[in-house]
């Protein structure tokens, strides 16, 4: 089990049973579960999508069990159908892998970040042509996956799209490797350039004046949700990832669900009001999926265990599907690659 299909991975909980495929499938119907007994002897050219389940929260400020929620998020994939209305695309000809859980251990959060890092590396050396699209855990996780990003991909320069409530900009003295110093944590490793950060949901009264202090003097960019509102949440998106593209080769888009208002996230550990609407979530994902330099894409910090009706854990199989659609749209050219074009 140690190389299934590459060590420091295992195969997810439970999978679900694809023995009848209708020819209208439900998303649980639609992803393929790798085989265990297949898994050394993979096509990954039979593949556009591989998801990985990332099961750490010990390493956030709050109490967390968003370790929970890559099942969640399998189990709830029974709600959706692969058609989405709103585009008039179904997702089906998408060829989505779901490769399993990365191995956490039981106290040691460094060896966990050292796991997730290495589990990244290993999926751009096996399948470097398939999107990976991971399910959190909390915000910690996207420092060591794009550092494991940068690992295999050492002469590439790598841009975050940030959608979060917070700069996640801590100190890494006081906060360590955490949730909320993950964007603090690339910049000051080396492994990105502020300037190649855009954060847009930032809001309200939920981030200290140091942390837009320490944005300002180290150049990351950010859009504030009322800025964003004014001029659309999809159009402030499109305009971020045309000036990241001007000077980066890649972008790595996080969601953080925190970037909801409570009110459509109960769910979410540090949950705020003022938040975005899901909606607004939808289009702003859709967006990034449409944008050729997109290359990989996280969800994080949901706590199953607080949510509500599964509302929350619903919300985010929406935003992963919503940002596919894109995704689909781009592989068959049905939108332009400029995301701007298409809102």
């Amino acid at each position: 089990m140690s190389s299934y299909p590459y060590p420091l991975l295992k195969p997810p909980s439970f999978a679900w049973d694809r023995s009848h495929a209708p020819a209208e499938p439900k998303v649980n119907e639609w992803i393929t579960t790798l085989e265990v007994s297949t898994a050394a002897s993979t096509d990954w050219s039979a593949y556009d999508v591989a998801i990985l389940g990332v099961p750490l929260s010990r390493s956030s400020i709050s109490a967390s069990a968003a370790s929970e929620n890559p099942e969640a998020m399998r189990r709830a994939w029974k709600y959706f159908t692969t058609y989405n209305l709103d585009h008039d695309v179904d997702l089906s000809d998408l060829r989505v892998l779901d490769l399993g859980d990365v191995r956490q251990h039981v106290t040691d959060i460094a060896q966990c970040h050292r796991n997730i890092r290495e589990a990244m590396v290993q999926m751009r050396t096996h399948h470097p042509e398939v999107l990976p699209l991971m399910m959190g855990g909390d915000h910690s996780i996207t420092a060591m996956l794009i550092k494991g990003y940068k690992d295999a991909h050492p002469e590439q320069r790598i841009g975050i799209l940030q959608l979060d409530t917070h700069f996640d900009l801590r100190d890494l003295t006081d906060n360590g490797p955490s949730n909320g110093t993950p964007i603090r944590n690339l910049i000051e490793s080396g492994t990105i350039r502020a300037e190649d950060v855009h954060n847009i949901g930032l809001h309200g009264f939920f981030n200290a004046r140091s942390l837009k202090t320490y944005a300002d003097e180290t150049g990351v960019r950010y859009t504030t949700l009322r800025q964003a509102r004014k001029k659309g949440v999809g159009e402030a998106v499109a305009e971020a990832l045309v000036a990241l593209g001007q000077q980066v080769d890649t972008i790595y888009l996080t969601v953080d669900m925190d970037v909801l208002d409570c009110s459509y996230g109960p769910g979410v550990p540090a949950s705020t009001p003022g938040g975005m609407h899901s909606g607004e979530l939808f289009e702003a994902v859709h967006a990034a999926g449409l944008f050729s330099k997109v290359k990989a894409m996280d969800i994080v910090c949901l706590d199953p265990f607080k949510d509500q009706r599964e509302a929350t854990v619903k919300t985010a199989v929406h935003v992963m599907l919503s940002f596919l659609t894109g995704y689909h749209q781009r592989l068959n050219k049905k939108e332009p690659d400029d995301p701007k074009g298409c809102l």
